[in-house]
């Protein structure tokens, strides 16, 4: 029983700070005015996005951005208080209720934070009054990520021994350091995702499935802190959901994103367990959402470039559906629903599996 208590009200503590947190944050991204002062964007191949400048030109000028503090402000603040507990009150419960430590959760921690920063200074950027402002470029983004996944990803290899992934029903397969260039990879590909973050309540209706199905798989690994982890992340993204449902009061954006998606690809390769768990192998099935999202991005640059026409009406898959005919709320709830379903097929397989 205290094992489930470990889990839930790290949720239920991180959503009430979250929806605490909110207004305070909100107040100030109207105060100043957080939100891009000139709408449209740039489509994938560098020319004027004229289908997105259609569905959302008008509310990007409306809408303030960095909304994504909510979720990882929550989490931390959440974090800091069960520790501060365990220190002043030092007892069994309040001990194990503390769930930052160095072999479960000191990773993850960081890849969020470390995110929110780097996000937060794109928004900052993506913000001020210029013709054209473009944020952090995407080149120091990538570079910053690559050198984050990198140490991680050494430290993954020399100091806690994961030279093997799960695969569901076969044999771990044994990678050696080649563990490193695939965590880089990994990483690289989850942050690509975040550009799900399109339409008001859509990412973070899907990334509290995702991070939902990771505190399943990390439970039944026995790995109570991770769970409880990722359980106050749902909790905090819940609370940021609360205010992000249309119309959205704010967007997630970089910092949201940037986080969120760093910190997944840790928490997969965290419940991997050396390869005895499945925590890698299942990510594309969790998340396939996001893998659509980068994958139709690709298919839209390669189908252009080959064909000279578009796939999709326009890139990521979401706005398509939006191109279409789709109302927002519609792609919305469709994508929650298919996030519910993915994320229970994927726990199952890595639980069977």
């Amino acid at each position: 029983m205290i094992d489930v208590i470990r889990i839930l009200l790290p949720a239920v503590v991180a959503f009430i700070v979250g929806i605490a947190l909110s207004p305070v944050v909100t107040h100030y991204l109207y105060k100043y005015k957080a939100w891009k002062k000139h709408g449209g964007k740039r489509a994938l191949d560098g020319t004027e996005a004229t289908e997105f400048a259609r569905l959302h030109k008008a509310t990007e000028t409306k809408t303030p951005r960095m909304g994504g503090i909510v979720i990882w402000g929550s989490l931390a603040l959440t974090a800091a208080a069960f520790w501060l507990v365990s220190m002043l009150a030092p007892s069994t419960t309040t001990e194990s209720l503390n769930f930052i430590n160095r072999n479960q959760t000191w990773i993850p921690l960081m890849t969020l934070l470390v995110g929110a920063f780097v996000g937060l200074v794109n928004d900052i950027l993506d913000v001020v009054d210029k013709p054209q402002p473009l944020g952090l470029p995407l080149s120091v983004r990538l570079a910053i990520i690559t050198l984050l996944s990198l140490g991680i990803g050494w430290w993954f290899y020399t100091k806690l021994g994961i030279t093997s992934i799960g695969i569901p029903f076969l044999e771990p397969l044994h990678l050696g350091v080649f563990i490193v260039p695939l965590f880089i990879g990994t990483t690289l590909f989850v942050y690509a995702s975040g550009v799900i973050d399109g339409i008001d309540g859509l990412s973070g209706g899907v990334f509290a499935s995702i991070f939902s199905g990771y505190a399943f798989i990390a439970f039944a690994n026995g790995q109570y802190d991770l769970a409880a982890f990722c359980a106050a992340l749902v909790g905090a993204l819940l609370a940021f959901l609360w205010f992000n449902v249309p119309p959205a009061r704010y967007w997630m954006t970089e910092t949201g994103t940037m986080s969120l998606t760093l910190t997944l690809a840790a928490i997969a390769f965290l419940t991997d367990l050396k390869g005895e768990g499945n925590g890698i192998a299942v990510l594309p099935v969790i998340g396939f959402l996001l893998v659509a999202t980068v994958a139709s991005n690709v298919l839209q640059i390669g189908w252009k470039r080959f064909f000279k026409r578009k796939l999709f009406r326009i890139a990521p898959l979401h706005h398509h559906f939006e191109a279409i005919g789709w109302s927002q709320p519609k792609v919305t709830m469709r994508y929650w629903i298919l996030s519910l379903i993915l994320c229970i097929s994927g726990v199952t397989l890595a639980l069977l599996g």
